[in-house]
């Protein structure tokens, strides 16, 4: 595992080459940028969702109008839910990389890699090691 986070100035443009040491100190810089723009838009947008729900029309009109404020409310607070999920992801992310385990498998200790990161910079597993529990859990359920 690297070293526990320390943070330093990235140059303009920035991306992760493979013939770095994994996990240096500015890729982990990169990769926290990345997740806290990421949170930032989360929350951002659910501010926003927040207050379009507040705006809207008080209960009225006739049952198609209610049927679809009903539908938009409801996939308005699903919506919500898959933030607040995704936020805590984020913030767990955010800490490993305070700690100087990001970047690495939680089952196997091996790199997660640079592209898997780039892809989903919340990722604990390795590919490898996901499709392992993705194949477990087809075959018993989760």
């Amino acid at each position: 595992m690297s070293k526990p986070y320390t943070p330093v100035k990235l140059p303009k443009n920035y991306k992760p080459r493979p013939r770095e040491k994994y996990m240096n100190a500015k890729q982990l810089e990169y990769f926290r940028l990345k997740l806290v723009a990421w949170r930032q838009s989360l929350v951002e947008e659910s501010q926003q969702t927040i207050e379009n729900m507040r705006g809207q029309q008080p209960e009225g009109g006739d049952d198609a109008e209610r049927a679809s404020r009903e539908t938009e409310i409801s996939f308005e607070l699903r919506t919500r839910d898959r933030y607040r999920k995704l936020l805590k992801k984020i913030d767990e992310a955010l800490a490993r990389i305070e700690e100087g385990e990001y970047g690495y498998c939680e089952e196997t200790g091996e790199p997660i890699g640079i592209g898997r990161l780039e892809a989903r910079p919340i990722a604990t597993l390795s590919v490898e090691a996901q499709e392992r529990r993705e194949k477990l859990e087809r075959q018993y359920g989760d």
